[in-house]
């Protein structure tokens, strides 16, 4: 029995999606990845389908989805082998902040653009000296009027060219407590003071447009915060579980098409006068990676449905961060060894993918963090 149960509509769903990928962004993927983002023309086309922010409530022109919708276009998209068109980011990390903690003329002003992909959003929290301890944030917002004033740089900004919109982690420099001091601001990109640096060139994720920003006595309107004041800490803390389940789903996929195209390469690859596959050790090797994968997949499919229910998978959406990724970052090392010298070229796609699969252990907080977390939680 299928832990996730899908409808029918959602069957349909993601056939549409794969026909939307493959014609839309399969053929572009590797212009991208040489211009360094992707045209913010596709972003657009994945609106006027309604892609974008499925579950945003239909009064703010979203579709009042349930969170399988998103599961399915995560990992269709992950069957391209794009990294650049981070539409899981905006619709199911960013935007969640918009529909839960803004106020209503915010959610008015703004959602509508989300779901459309006219509006393009990004989540401001990491610095050059603060990655996984948000405490020690330095980005200041101080209160002039009836605005607010912010300072700072913020760095790994995923989005970082193209959004219009972002979402800002701030501290107020008069308030002690470090996690009471923290808020989230939303920044539109044309506003005075907020200036974006150049393009951070990665090993891997080449199409995603991965920014610098900058904020010099930028001032924004005080409503434009998410939240009671002092509440930005608990509301991030209440949205990484969806991230990192969102995380978790990337990193299976991912690994699911490594072992694809590797098994079919292993089939067509002859050595000695016959195929890799009929090689113990490449029988072996491929039997390993689809036993973890299956491991992987069972366990996500289980925190998927955990967290549709409400029920709090903090500790084993941790667990699961990490070891997806870190499985998928084995596949991918597996798959290249297989593949042989061709494994190492850039014209197949497994050495993309390799390169692409080392980050998931790093975003959205590290393997160590989420051991830390798990080990918190129990007690250690």
């Amino acid at each position: 029995m299928e832990i996730i149960q899908y409808t029918e509509e959602h069957r349909i769903f993601r056939e549409t999606v794969r026909k939307f990928f493959a014609k839309e962004v399969i053929p572009h993927a590797d212009q991208w990845e040489e211009a360094g983002r992707v045209p913010k023309s596709v972003w657009r086309k994945m609106g006027e389908q309604g892609f974008l922010c499925m579950d945003v409530p239909e009064a703010y022109g979203g579709l009042g989805a349930d969170f399988l919708y998103s599961v399915i276009l995560t990992e269709e998209l992950g069957r391209t082998g794009n990294t650049g068109l981070a539409t899981p980011l905006h619709s199911d990390i960013v935007v969640p902040y918009i529909s839960s903690f803004a106020t209503e003329e915010l959610k008015k002003k703004y959602l509508p653009g989300c779901v459309s992909g006219e509006l393009i959003t990004a989540i401001a929290m990491t610095e050059p000296n603060a990655g996984s301890d948000l405490a020690a944030i330095r980005t200041t917002a101080v209160e002039d009027g009836d605005h607010v004033v912010l300072n700072g740089q913020k760095t790994f900004i995923s989005n970082g060219l193209n959004c219009g919109l972002v979402v800002v982690a701030t501290k107020d420099p008069s308030v002690e407590d470090p996690y009471q001091a923290i808020d989230l601001y939303l920044v539109e990109a044309n506003t005075p003071g907020f200036e974006r640096g150049k393009r951070i060139k990665k090993v891997g994720w080449h199409s995603q447009d991965t920014a610098e920003l900058f904020f010099s006595d930028c001032r924004i309107p005080k409503e434009n915060r998410l939240g009671q004041k002092g509440g930005g800490f608990m509301m991030l803390m209440e949205k990484l579980q969806q991230e990192r389940l969102m995380c978790c789903i990337i990193a299976v996929a991912a690994a699911e098409r490594m072992l694809e195209m590797t098994t079919q390469y292993c089939r067509d690859r002859t050595a000695f006068g016959r195929p890799l596959t009929k090689f113990q050790n490449t029988q072996f090797k491929i039997v390993e990676m689809a036993t973890e994968i299956r491991l992987g997949r069972t366990f996500v499919d289980k925190l998927v449905v955990d967290h549709m229910e409400g029920v709090n998978v903090v500790v084993n959406v941790s667990m699961g961060k990490y070891w997806t990724s870190e499985m998928a970052m084995r596949v991918a090392d597996q798959c290249v060894q297989l593949h042989g010298g061709y494994g190492y070229c850039e014209e197949y796609p497994i050495a993309r993918a390799w390169r692409d699969a080392r980050v998931l252990s790093i975003f959205a907080g590290t393997s160590e963090i989420m051991k830390g977390i798990a080990a918190k939680f129990m007690g250690l």
